[in-house]
């Protein structure tokens, strides 16, 4: 998890501290009428009130539109290179130039962009579900359980998990190294978020519906399911936006070292890693994969900011609902 992650996490888990202990808006008063709307709509409509987070939002849309239908806009294909052309400027035949094996670069970026996309977006979603689990897991059944769990979790985070990751990827094949680059940032990416989610379960735990639950013998695993979780909701949410940052970057980091996406296939890392050996000749490689993936992760960013201060009632953001 990079710093810029961390530091939104942390500010993240003030502000989900501060929302499960107020309760949400439910009306809105105008002319003396009460308009109620639900949570759901509260949230959306202080999201849309943050510019910069429509900007992030209608950023995010372009490039997935890009990665989606991109490949139809150009004739060539990322694995068809064009031996003419070998490190070629951009041109009316190569957009974005060519690199020294003669691919395209607009294929290649818009190849590498979705394959970027999908590593973010499914390592995100899955280290949240199972730091969601284990988090309200631990601090759900307390004594020996909670003792053992939290050993764990603390020996797992000194584990040098950047090298082990790139000995998983060496390990496998060109065509399912991108697989294996998830699974191996899934298992030690989760670590770091269930020891936040266990910490703000420990309130939740004490509440009334949660005993009133326990008294009536409903199973510890719907209570976790359907007490503890959904509670979380505004905390995990936005874990999973500011998640696929810091997925984006690692992938980014490990194929830029070599470690990460192997040819044939292509990501926005293993672009840049061909575009570092060709700055003087070729800056073309670096310079249109470097705006991509700055655009990528600062969509995302304002993103989850704006999701942040759409669920902190304290936010500048609340004003008039």
């Amino acid at each position: 998890m990079s710093d810029s992650t961390a530091t939104n996490t942390a500010a993240t888990v003030q502000a989900a501290q501060d929302n499960l202990n107020t309760p949400p808006v439910q009306g809105d008063e105008t002319s003396g009428n009460v308009k109620h709307i639900g949570y759901l709509g509260l949230i959306v409509r202080r999201f849309m009130r943050q510019k910069s987070a429509i900007v992030g939002v209608v950023i995010l849309l372009l490039l997935i539109v890009l990665a989606l239908f991109g490949s139809h806009l150009s004739k060539w294909s990322f694995d068809d290179p064009d031996f003419t052309a070998l490190s070629a400027g951009p041109s009316a035949s190569h957009w974005l130039g060519t690199d020294p094996g003669g691919s395209d670069l607009f294929a290649l970026l818009v190849h590498g962009l979705g394959k970027s996309l999908m590593i973010g977006i499914i390592t995100s979603v899955a280290t949240t579900f199972i730091a969601a689990i284990i988090g309200t897991a631990i601090s759900f059944f307390q004594g020996w359980f909670e003792r053992v769990g939290m050993w764990v979790l603390d020996m797992l985070l000194v584990i040098p998990t950047f090298l082990l990751i790139a000995i998983i990827v060496r390990a496998a094949n060109a065509t399912a190294g991108w697989i294996w680059l998830i699974v191996g940032l899934t298992m030690f990416g989760w670590v770091g978020y269930a020891r936040i989610l266990r910490t703000l379960t420990l309130s939740l735990r004490e509440r009334d519906y949660v005993k009133a639950a326990r008294f009536m013998g409903v199973s510890s695993f719907k209570i976790i399911l359907r007490h503890l979780i959904p509670n979380l909701g505004s905390v995990l949410i936005i874990n999973t936006v500011l998640g696929v940052v810091g997925a984006v970057n690692s992938e980014t980091a490990l194929s830029y070292l070599g470690l990460g996406i192997k040819a044939p296939d292509v990501s926005l890392g293993s672009i840049l890693q061909t575009g570092a050996s060709t700055t003087m000749t070729a800056p073309w490689l670096l310079i249109f994969p470097s705006i991509a993936l700055i655009l990528l992760t600062f969509s995302m960013q304002l993103i989850g900011d704006g999701l942040r201060d759409a669920m902190d009632p304290n936010s500048r953001a609340s004003g008039e609902a």
